[in-house]
């Protein structure tokens, strides 16, 4: 298991974030982490809302969604 921060940084880099890479980070973030991590992590999550990088899981969902119509 990776640190937040390399996970962040790798999800940054690629632009997508892969679902085991989020359920990593849901555990992580579950301990007590420091400051710098949570800043890291609150940019990636602005990343995701502007669309610069993209989750797995949303793709997943709305791929199943489509399905269903």
């Amino acid at each position: 298991m990776g640190s937040i921060s390399e996970i962040v940084q790798q999800a940054l880099r690629q632009g997508y974030l892969t679902i085991e890479a989020e359920q990593e980070l849901r555990i992580l973030l579950g301990r007590n982490c420091p400051c710098d991590d949570m800043k890291i992590f609150c940019q990636l999550q602005m990343e995701i809302m502007e669309g610069r990088v993209t989750q797995e899981a949303r793709e997943k969902l709305a791929c199943s969604a489509q399905k269903c119509l």
